[in-house]
């Protein structure tokens, strides 16, 4: 289970949306078979609950959320976790029955499916990446992409989930933090993490300057500086080791690189590139690769090349204790390529273990049986409890 799972989440306990706000939020034809069904008499259903594709169990707050609204109406309803949070759960397997009174349950499918679908995707990627690069620290960076504050809660959730399980299975470091107060405790913190965006570098004037002003702001802790803003990401995180001498040797500095896919990383080019790698990781550019995964390795932005180029400067100059944050577009795909090419990362920043395809994180809900009878439409046979 994630670190700190009892701790409620940003909205302090409160429930949303609330047993009034239901009608408002659900589908029009679940409130016709509501009225329907109190005219004509209640039953007793089960509902099974399942993804079409494989996926890691991430249901408590969606089954928080179903057990606080029927808690309002007064009704109980039993739900039978096949798979427990952190349980890989296979397609089309049902990861939860969940049984009650028709009336009650009928027009809370929409919501409760919203809540249970996406963060089962978004563990599953998180565990991969983590599983990946064992030893290289996450950070959840996901905020900003998040379609409201409910996605984030869902999604930084999911990120706490999917680390855990590759904690258990491989010993990974997995998510150490993120970066929002509100979310914070599914990592066992008690706020965010970050240090400086590039509007900070800008307001500044120069790399080094936003790093002496965030030191003199925030003397004590570690400082990671963000070294991309001016396509020096070899100079000025040069500049900023030689004036942070006592923190670079500590290992209380890093610096950040999130180099935009239209550039490469300073002094580095495609034959660069791949010399780099030939030194490093030979086996990493052999045989066949896609565009896409020779983006990764050796083309513009963020590539395995890039972080092995500026690994070698730093440690040349002799600041071999300064760490690299790497940024931009870090999701499972990218996360595998740089274990191919051992790329010598010590923390990621990634808000791309988000689902990249929307339709993957569709959860459905079938009633399985009515007043203990099985029953299922023709083709969903496969749900019926055994």
């Amino acid at each position: 289970m994630a670190r700190n799972a009892s701790k409620p989440g940003p909205a302090n306990g409160m429930v949303w949306p609330d047993e009034g706000r239901v009608p408002a939020w659900t589908d029009t034809y679940f409130k016709r078979s509501k009225e329907t069904i109190g005219r004509f008499g209640d039953a007793r259903v089960t509902y099974a609950l399942f993804l079409r594709r494989p996926v890691v169990s991430a249901p408590r707050l969606a089954l928080d959320w179903l057990k606080a609204v029927t808690a309002q109406r007064n009704v109980q309803v039993e739900v039978d976790l096949r798979y427990p949070e952190g349980k890989w759960v296979g397609a089309g397997e049902p990861l939860a029955y969940v049984t009650g009174p028709f009336y009650h349950l009928v027009d809370l499918e929409t919501l409760l499916l919203m809540k249970l679908g996406p963060p089962c995707v978004a563990a599953y990627n998180a565990y991969s990446m983590c599983v990946d690069l064992p030893r290289v620290a996450f950070l959840a960076m996901d905020a900003r992409h998040c379609a409201g504050t409910e996605m984030a809660e869902l999604m930084a959730y999911a990120a706490s989930v999917g680390s855990e399980r590759a904690r258990r299975k491989v010993g990974a470091v997995g998510f150490i933090g993120n970066a929002t107060d509100a979310t914070a405790h599914f990592f066992g913190q008690d706020s965010g993490k970050g240090t400086m965006p590039h509007a900070l570098i800008g307001y500044a004037g120069s790399t080094l300057r936003a790093a002496e002003m965030f030191d003199e702001t925030f003397p004590d802790g570690p400082m990671t500086v963000l070294v991309d803003y001016f396509a020096q990401e070899v100079t000025d995180s040069l500049a900023v080791c030689r004036r942070f001498p006592e923190r670079a040797a500590a290992g209380q500095l890093a610096v950040r690189i999130d180099t935009p896919g239209g550039r490469f990383l300073e002094d580095l080019d495609p034959p660069e590139s791949y010399a780099v790698l030939e030194r490093h990781a030979p086996e990493s550019i052999r045989g066949y690769r896609n565009d896409a995964e020779l983006r990764y390795l050796i083309g513009p932005g963020v590539s395995a090349a890039a972080i092995w180029f500026l690994r070698e400067a730093l440690d040349k100059a002799g600041f071999d204790k300064v760490k690299i944050v790497a940024s931009s577009g870090f999701g499972p795909v990218k996360c595998r390529l740089m274990a191919e090419a051992h790329a010598p990362i010590d923390v990621i920043g990634s808000g791309s273990y988000l689902p990249e395809r929307w339709s993957e994180t569709y959860a459905t809900a079938d009633i399985v049986a009515y007043d203990g009878v099985p029953r299922v439409k023709v083709g969903r046979e496969f749900l019926l409890r055994k």
